[in-house]
Parts: structure tokens; sequence; C-alpha cells
């Protein structure tokens, strides 16, 4: 029941927007420590407007999915490696750490308060969490809050592109993305905030988004949108790049591993040159929300380089799409400690 009314879900053609579930997880830094978290109704936060989140940007966010198994039970993907990509983030801004225990405890209430919300098995649609820190309180001159607020909240969603695992083209962006040694590498808004212009005015000239090359040089590729890239190689490496200021990707490494451990393939984090793209037989960005979005060619000075297809996706591409989703699902074992079930 929501606001009085049955709430019937099409599972099946959910899109990746905001809807309203029951309850979130809200706690409170004060006074230099973590107040007992609760669950509350209420989908609005009441803040002061001096908050540094507002003015300054000092806030931090995580984005990660419970998924439906076959026999009904839950299932979280390295929630654990979220809860210290938070801290990460929180370190750089200089915000206090939220425990690990407190963070998998406040998802897995989350969860279970929300449980009706947690799509069913085969629909390929999951329920996307995010975690954020803010910073709160009086406050008007440049300098870290006095308090701070933690959050989580819940939503349903299917797949982040629509029309499922098939390629789209993507456009190298004269902007870029984050400073040599800035925040790059933290889960900050104001990086997303930059990117908005030039991912739109991709988006305009029929690109999916813009891809980032690294802010020294303009030579090599950084991140594609909001997400990493990777390139599978003629001779059978996966390559990622490898730069400070690239958001460290949960599903990036989980690729990486799974690559090599299953796949068989050398898993390498590198440079890749925006020169040298013909090296790749198949290309790809990942993330959470898109899981795999297959690269049918990257836009560079006036010339549409094409990897394996505009319209296929391939075959390696495809078998650790399958490979990381059956493990997230609980159709494929995972390895060790990937996988918390929520009870």
């Amino acid at each position: 029941m929501i606001g009085g009314m049955n709430m019937q879900m099409d599972w099946n053609n959910l899109g990746f927007s905001y809807i309203k579930t029951p309850w979130r997880y809200i706690a409170k830094w004060k006074n230099g420590q973590w107040e007992k978290g609760e669950l509350r109704e209420e989908n609005y936060l009441t803040i002061h407007e001096g908050s540094p989140a507002l003015h300054y940007g000092q806030q931090c966010f995580e984005g990660l999915k419970a998924y439906r198994r076959k026999d009904g039970k839950i299932n979280l993907f390295r929630a654990d490696q979220n809860s210290r990509r938070l801290n990460q983030s929180a370190r750089r801004l200089l915000m206090p750490m939220v425990p690990e225990p407190m963070f998998m405890e406040a998802i897995k209430k989350v969860v279970k308060a929300n449980e009706e919300f947690v799509p069913p098995y085969g629909t390929g649609a999951t329920l996307y969490l995010r975690p954020f820190l803010i910073g709160v309180g009086e406050n008007i001159g440049v300098h870290p809050a006095s308090e701070y607020l933690f959050v989580v909240f819940c939503t349903p969603v299917g797949a982040y592109f629509k029309g499922g695992l098939k390629p789209t083209n993507f456009i190298v962006s004269d902007y870029d993305r984050a400073a040599p040694n800035g925040t790059g590498a933290a889960k900050v808004g104001g990086n997303y905030a930059a990117s908005l212009l030039p991912g739109t005015q991709a988006k305009e000239s029929d690109y999916s988004d813009c891809v980032y090359l690294d802010p020294a040089t303009h030579t090599k590729i950084e991140e594609v949108g909001a997400a990493n890239f990777f390139g599978i190689t003629k001779d059978n490496q996966f390559i990622t790049p490898q730069s400070p200021s690239i958001l460290p990707s949960i599903t990036k490494y989980s690729l990486l591993q799974l690559a090599q451990e299953r796949l068989g393939l050398k898993a390498v984090e590198g440079d890749i040159f925006i020169d040298q793209l013909d090296q790749f037989a198949e290309a790809g960005a990942c993330g959470t929300a898109a899981v795999i979005s297959p690269i049918g060619g990257i836009y560079y000075k006036n010339h549409l380089h094409v990897f394996y297809s505009e319209t296929e996706v391939g075959p390696i591409t495809k078998r650790l799409y399958d490979e990381l989703t059956g493990i997230q699902f609980g159709e494929t074992t995972a390895p060790k400690g990937w996988i918390q079930v929520v009870e």
C-alpha cells in the first residue's frame, strides 16, 4: 500500500527513475558521534539553509542493488565494497566515516522493510539502493560541517539503457570530467554536476554519452559518461584505464577478476590511448546502474571507430555480462565474499 492505494507494478517495464518506497534509513552525526539510525516513512529531508552540502558540495553517495533469486531470497552484491568506497569519498571531503557494520545494517534494514519492492526473479529488474552522506547544520564559511546525515533510500528499477544489452555509440568530449589530483576518484556530486553539460551535448548529437580523456594530456581514455571503460584486445586481454582521477568502480574490479579467473583472459589496468583503439576487438562501459553497456563505436576527430559491431554484442562482452549477472541473481557460484544474503 502506498498513499492508501494499491500499487500494481509492471516489473517488466520499469525504467531507471524514482519510485517512492515506504521506508528509508536516516542517522545523524552530531557532537562527534553517530546517533542511532532509524527507519522513517517521510521521503523529504529538512536541513538548515546554511548546510555545506548545499553551498560547498560537501556530500558523497553510493549506488548498489538488491537482487531477487529464483528461490525468493535476496542477494546484495559486494556491498562491503560500497561501504569502503563511501568512506574513501568521505575522507576526501573531511566527513565522518560511516562504520561498515552501520552501513551494512542500514542497507539490510532498508531492503527488508521494502521487500515487496524487490522485483521478482526473471524480470531483470532490481531494487536500487542510494546511500548518501551530506554535511548539514548552521554554516556560511568554507569549512567542514558541524553535523552530518547518512541516509539510505531505495527504488525499483529496470534496465539503465532501454532496449537491453545492445551496442551504442559514444563521442569524445572536449570537457574534462575531473582535474588532476582533484576529486575524480571520489563519488561526489560535483563530478556529476560537471558532466551534465557534455553529457547533454552528446545526447543531442545522438550519442549515448561522452568519453572523457585524461585532463593532463588529453591522450588517454579515463571514463565513459558516469561509467568505467573496458576493452577486449584482439589477443584476448581485458584492459581498463588506470588513473588517480578515475572512480574505482566495483563493477570494473569484479569484471577484471572474472575476465581472468573464469574467461582465461589477461586482465590489465593500464593506459588506453585514444589513438590506439585499433587494438580492441570489443569495448564497453561498466558500472552498477548500467552493469555493462557495449560500445559500438567511439567518435573522435571526425571519425567513428567501430569495435565489434554497431548492432551486435561481442561474444566476450556477452559472456562477461552473463557471468556477472548470473552471480548477482544467484544463478552462478560467486567468488568468496561477493554475495551477502538479506535474511
